[in-house]
This record gives structure tokens, sequence and C-alpha cells, in this order.
């Protein structure tokens, strides 16, 4: 009869545990306390981050498909996945506590064996920011930011330009929805300016809700849902943000539920990113203070940089700046009303 698994040889436990190569224990060396628990929590994160990727592939698979129907498990899948991802990120920003049981002192017994080494060569995290969407014209630091990796992490990041990202996946999702193509939704709506008869009305109500002080936002709005040609910096094109925003203003309908949560979680995902952002530097601050990362970025300075600029999914949350009451919303034609809840 064949063995059955046995569990340290499942978990090829020899090889995780036996991972713990201490610099500070090599011939020469004084021995680091610290040194294992830093290793460890490094070691933890980079799982983490393999986690993280493994689910967010799976994501882009099922948003890479021509056509998604929103009440199918598909867009249930792609939102169960992604909380995964934000309890995950959650889960990181909370380790950096137990990091930050080692004070200063205790890092500096060891910080100068590990030059070059940095978090910031970490590829698996240059990965997860690529397939998330963050391009290398948008990041901070681009000419130094795959200057410390060996020859070839630098082309594995490099090509992942020429793929597509979860962002602009999500994107072509929205651009398909087809609320505004099908006429017969809207019987009886007309318009004579060349827009949607609803982008009609919107704009009149959303008008009436500015103070005189924001009456820049109608401008903003014409720009930002009506330019028809996708600018380079812009994530989302003028149709996408046109679904997207009806999708929050009517997201109590059933069947906009699963997009809306969507949108939703990844908003979440860049609050997560940044909250662990934001551990970091502060951490990093409270050991090295202003003096520079062991891979020669300018440490604290380089990270809050990072942090004001690397919000990859920005554009969902500036659309709650064009929205308006509830009380205020034009009713919607009683064909897709009975659509978006189901009633088909």
């Amino acid at each position: 009869m064949k063995d059955g698994v046995y569990y340290s040889d499942y978990l090829q436990l020899d090889k995780i545990l036996g991972a713990q190569d201490l610099e500070s224990d090599k011939e020469g060396n004084k021995h680091a306390h610290d040194e294992m628990l830093f290793i460890i929590i490094h070691q933890s994160y980079e799982l983490w981050f393999k986690q993280i990727l493994f689910e967010v592939s799976s994501v882009m698979k099922i948003m890479s498909q021509p056509n998604i129907k929103d009440s199918s498990p598909d867009l249930f899948t792609v939102n169960h996945r992604l909380n995964r991802v934000i309890t995950i990120l959650q889960v990181l920003v909370d380790k950096v506590n137990i990091l930050e049981t080692m004070t200063p002192l205790d890092f500096l017994d060891f910080r100068n064996m590990l030059r070059p080494a940095s978090g910031f060569q970490s590829i698996q995290f240059k990965q997860l920011e690529a397939h998330l969407g963050l391009k290398m014209e948008n990041r901070h630091g681009r000419e130094y930011y795959t200057s410390q990796l060996k020859p070839e992490d630098k082309k594995q990041i490099e090509d992942l330009e020429h793929h597509k990202t979860l962002l602009e996946l999500v994107n072509s999702w929205l651009e398909r929805m087809p609320f505004f193509d099908d006429a017969s939704h809207w019987p009886n709506w007309t318009s004579l300016s060349g827009k949607h008869p609803f982008w009609d009305k919107y704009i009149e109500r959303y008008g009436e809700s500015l103070s005189p002080a924001e009456q820049f936002n109608l401008t903003r709005l014409e720009e930002l849902f009506f330019t028809e040609e996708k600018k380079a910096e812009w994530g989302l094109s003028a149709k996408a943000r046109r679904a997207a925003l009806f999708i929050m203003l009517y997201r109590d309908y059933p069947l906009l539920q699963a997009p809306y949560q969507l949108m939703n979680q990844l908003l979440e995902i860049d609050n997560g990113l940044s909250a662990w952002r934001y551990r970091h530097i502060n951490m990093v601050h409270r050991m090295i203070g202003t003096r520079m990362g062991t891979g020669g970025s300018t440490g604290k300075d380089y990270l809050k940089g990072a942090l004001d600029k690397h919000y990859i999914f920005v554009e969902f949350a500036e659309l709650t700046s064009f929205l308006i009451e509830r009380n205020k919303l034009p009713a919607l034609p009683a064909v897709l009303s009975t659509r978006l809840g189901f009633d088909i």
C-alpha cells in the first residue's frame, strides 16, 4: 500500500525551516540575535506576495474573457479572490508590529552585512504592481526602479509593460456594459445634445447640486466622461467611466451589486497597499532615521514618494466627485429597471 502524505514532507519543511542563513553567523562576524526575526519576517512577506500574485493572476484570467455575465459565478469568484487579497494585505500591515519589536540598535548589529540587498529588490512586489496596472512612466523614481535588480529580473519587469494589466482588463469589462448601447432599454428617451439622453438629464441635476465654488466640476465632468479619445495618463476611458459611475449610482439594483463590489475591492487593494507603505515608512524612519537604504535608495524619502504616487485605482475614487443624492437620481425606464432587478 502506498504511504499517505506526511505533514512535513507535504509542506517541504526541511527546505523552509532550513532557509534561514544568517550573515552574522558567518566566519568573521558577530552573531546578531534579531537577524533571525528579520529574515523570517521578509521570507513570510514573500510567501504572501506569492499568494497575492496567484489570486490576482486567476482574477485576470477570468477578466480576460470576451464576455462576463454580471449575474454569473465568474464575477462572484473575482470578488471573493480580491477580498482574499485585501485580507492578506491587512495581515502584511499587522506584521510590521512584529518587526518593530526589533530596536534600531538591534538592527545595526547586522544591517551593514546586508548591503546591497534591500526589500526594494523584491521582484514579486514589483510584479504585483505591474500586474495591477502601475506603468513604468507612473512609478516614483522610475530611473532607479529597476536599477538594483539582476538583469534577468529587470527584464521580467520590463516585459510586463507589454502585457495586459488588471486595470486595463477592468476598463475593457466596463466598456462592454450594454445598457447605454441598447435603445430598447430607453423607450421614448431622446437627446438633442449628441450624448445619451440619460446623461443629458444627469448632468442637469448634477449641475443643480453644485455650489458656486464647485461649478468647475461640470467642465471636469465633460472632459473625463465625454472625451472619447483616451489620454495616455488615463487608466479608464470615458466610456468605462460612464459605466462605472452608472454602477455606483444604481448599485442598489441586484444586477449591479457584484460590479459595484468589484470596483470597491480595487479601491480597498489600493488602500491596503497604501497602509502597508505608510507603516513601512514609519518603521524605516524609526530604524534608520534619514540614512540611506541598504539598496542605495534615499530611504524614507523614496518610500514617501512612492506612497504619494503609486495609487493604481485612484480614478475609481475620483468618481465620487460626480455623485448626486439618491433622491435626485433620474428614474430609470421600467424595462431597464426590471432587467437590473433580475426580472428578465
